[in-house]
Parts: C-alpha cells; structure tokens; sequence
C-alpha cells in the first residue's frame, strides 16, 4: 500500500486543535521570535480577565496563535512579506522623488 502523494516542499499542516497542540507547536519552533512566551503571557492575560460564562477572550487568544503558526508554517509567507517591504520602500523613494 502506498502513501497518498504529498507534493515536496509543502509542509503538512499540524494539528491546532487544542491549547497542547498549540504549545507543543510554539515549542517546536513553529512560530515566530517571542511566540512561545508571548501565548502564555497573552492566554493567561484572557483567562484572569474572562468570567466563567464569556471565555471570548481566551478563544480570540487561542485564534490568534493558531493563525500565527499557520502563517509560519505557509511557505509563500516569506515571499508575501518581501513583496510588501519592497512596495514600502518604492512608495518611499516615489515620495522623496528619487
């Protein structure tokens, strides 16, 4: 029996599920500098501010780093980001004149 085809180079996405899967995630280096300390510090922020019935902000936490190790994983993300740095810096050369 074969493996189903995976094009090479694409990574497979993780499983985000979970708050554990999004530590071991962070953990593991897949997400951005800070990340890893920055998802405690910001999860327990929403959970001491959050009451039994509204966990809005825990979820909005949990959204967010989940989309951020999504973004890291994404092998276009570093394209995307030059591609924005190079059109900042033509529209600052375009406003200086040069």
């Amino acid at each position: 029996m074969r493996a189903p085809y995976v094009e090479a180079g694409v990574p497979t996405p993780l499983s985000l599920r979970t708050i554990g899967d999004i530590r071991a995630a962070l953990l593991a280096g897949h997400g951005f500098p800070g990340d890893e300390e920055a998802f405690e510090t910001d999860l327990q922020r929403a959970l001491d501010a959050s009451s039994e019935d509204d966990l809005t902000a825990v979820a909005a936490v949990i959204m967010d780093y989940r989309g951020r190790v999504r973004l890291y994983q994404d092998p276009d993300f570093d394209t995307a980001v030059q591609e924005g740095i190079d059109l900042a810096m033509r529209v600052k050369r375009d406003a200086r004149g040069e």
